[in-house]
Order: C-alpha cells, then structure tokens, then sequence
C-alpha cells in the first residue's frame, strides 16, 4: 500500500504538469514524494483507497497552519505550534468521511522542523524564502480501515479549511475504486469524490 501512495505523484505526473501555475522558481521535491511547490496558502493531499485502506498524505506549508514557519520561540508560537499539532492528532475531524463507510483511524505519523524534527535533507538547500527565512512545511500522513469501503463515497476537506483558515488551497491526487484523477479544492467546494 505505501508503495502505491509514494507511486500517486508519478502516476499523476501528466496532469499534475498539465495543470502547473506555480509563480515560484524554486520548486522543491520532497522527501515523501510530494511534487508541487511550497506556495503559502496552498497545501497538497494524496488520497488512496485501496480496498479497506484509506491513506491520505497532507503536505502543508507551517504557515497555512499556524502562521509562521520559525522555530517557536516565545511561548504565543509553542502554543500555536501544540493547538495545529492536536488538530493535525484528530484525521477523523479533519477529514468528514460518510459515517456508513465505518472508517477508524490505525496509524499517523506527523512531520515537521516545527515539532522538533530535523529539517529534510533537500528543505537544507539555503533556498530563503523572499521574507528571509527557510521554509518548513508540516507532513501528515494517515493510514485508515473502513468497515464498508463500499460506502466511502468522497472526502470532504472542510472540517481542514475551517481548522485552519489560511489554507485557502487544497491540490488533492487520488486514487480510488473508479480510478485516478487530480483535482483543486477550496473551501466552498471541498468534497473529493472517489
């Protein structure tokens, strides 16, 4: 199943260059395997359901989620830090999945130099922001069993773009039981549908 999500953006890679409009020239190819740019307000998701298995992969920048991409220093920022990190420990909130499909969360894993983890490899390119800063980006990446896949009909993303505000974006990658297909999500149409 992981090899198929780290697979999604290669699979998606026509449509993905398609519908490229990036203004940045600094695009950065990340570690998981995500391919778009880190652009304020616009974060990504891979969604993958594959029979009873529902992973999703959010790749946000740190300030779509708390509003700076700093290390926290002052205890204003630790706490934004700790709220955005609970919200991101909740996937089931975030993510309004039908109630009849049965989904329940079996592992999470989060990412990001703003929880204490070490920066990537390839975000330690001296590539400064504009507002001279390096940019941090926060990783999600849920694995979900449905009791009746069948009824997983769509994700909606609103309960993500209500958590947190100043994503105003959302480029979804999925694959699901009636393919593939890649798609922009805001927050007055964020319903994914498989």
């Amino acid at each position: 199943m992981r090899r198929l999500l780290l697979a999604l953006p290669f699979a998606l890679l026509p449509l993905a260059v398609a519908q490229a409009h990036d203004d940045h020239d600094h695009d950065h190819d990340h570690a998981h395997g995500t391919l778009a740019a880190h652009e304020h307000g616009v974060a990504s998701l891979n969604a993958v359901l594959d029979d009873s298995t529902l992973e999703l992969q959010l790749v946000s920048p740190a300030m779509n989620l708390v509003g700076f991409e700093h290390a926290a220093s002052s205890d204003a920022d630790k706490a934004k830090v700790a709220a955005a990190r609970q919200q991101l420990e909740q996937p089931l909130k975030l993510f309004a999945l039908p109630a009849a499909a049965g989904c329940k969360e079996d592992s999470q894993e989060l990412e990001s130099p703003l929880f204490g983890d070490a920066p990537e490899a390839d975000d330690d390119d001296g590539d400064a922001h504009e507002h001279g800063h390096e940019h941090a980006d926060v990783h999600a990446h849920y694995q979900l069993t449905c009791a009746n896949p069948g009824k997983l009909t769509q994700v909606d993303l609103a309960p993500l773009f209500k958590a947190f505000p100043a994503t105003q974006k959302i480029n979804v990658q999925a694959i699901g039981p009636n393919g593939q297909k890649g798609l922009e999500t805001i927050p007055g149409k964020a319903v994914v549908a498989f």
